[in-house]
């Protein structure tokens, strides 16, 4: 199974770049989407229903052209939970989960359930910051019910914060920046406590200037002064299963590049 993660800033402009056609030649079994800043019936047809694929779109209930998350998939979910069941987080259209049920993509795999997340960003002040995380505890209270449940889980997409010094390109600069507090890198702390295993740093624990996201403002990709924020979290059970993880910064369409993981 392939699976690709991609924060496209805005799905539209990504399509007009070329992002839509670098999908369809990728053909990956499940293509994860975020910052889409869309609504579904503002899409073209072809974006909508790509051939061979079922789309599955969530977006902002207020805010237009803002948040946003869509999943394309070749295998059908048996269910799709749309946001945490919080009005107060799933207004701003940013939570998308599959299930599948066993051996749904003919390789033998248990019962998954695979998520797709925009998380919040922390700036524009401490209630802002609050929000993310609270949105933080309520999405590890969702993924532990539904693993104390028996389901296999993938989770991916834009965390909005870089874990550990490795995984930014100036952390002493950044120490008390949303992205690299304290507070928000512990959360992860929690995620990874709690079973759940960062795919990408534990296949490369070691590996530095490895970023998903740079500032296009001043130009930091051409200077690779980058974060990894996007992110691929996998259960125990499916660790066996793993294949390679890559970060696909050779892909341009975005501030972020696509990250893809491959089960076997």
């Amino acid at each position: 199974m392939h699976i690709v993660s991609w924060n496209v800033n805005g799905l539209r402009a990504n399509v007009k770049k070329g992002g839509f056609d670098w999908f369809l030649q990728k053909s990956p079994d499940i293509y994860c989407l975020q910052e889409t800043k869309v609504h579904v019936d503002q899409l073209d047809e072809g974006i909508k229903n790509p051939q061979g694929y079922h789309g599955y779109f969530d977006h902002s209930k207020g805010r237009k052209g803002y948040s946003g998350v869509a999943i394309y998939t070749k295998v059908k979910p048996d269910k799709v939970d749309y946001g945490l069941g919080m009005p107060d987080f799933d207004r701003e259209g940013r939570f998308l989960g599959l299930f599948f049920k066993e051996n749904a993509f003919g390789n033998g795999m248990l019962k998954l359930l695979l998520i797709n997340t925009y998380f919040p960003n922390g700036g524009g002040g401490p209630i802002r910051l609050d929000y993310k995380l609270c949105f933080y505890d309520e999405f590890l209270k969702y993924i532990n019910k539904h693993k104390k449940a028996g389901w296999e889980i993938v989770f991916c997409g834009d965390i909005n914060t870089a874990h550990t010094e490795i995984d930014l390109a100036r952390p002493k600069e950044n120490e008390k920046n949303t992205g690299f507090l304290p507070v928000e890198r512990a959360w992860i702390d929690q995620v990874i406590n709690a079973g759940y295993i960062d795919i990408f740093r534990h296949q490369f624990p070691t590996i530095k200037d490895q970023y998903t996201y740079w500032d296009m403002k001043t130009y930091a990709r051409e200077r690779n002064v980058g974060w990894r924020i996007d992110y691929f979290f996998i259960t125990p059970g499916l660790l066996k299963a793993v294949d390679k993880t890559k970060i696909l910064n050779n892909v341009f369409g975005s501030d972020h590049c696509p990250i893809e993981l491959i089960l076997k």
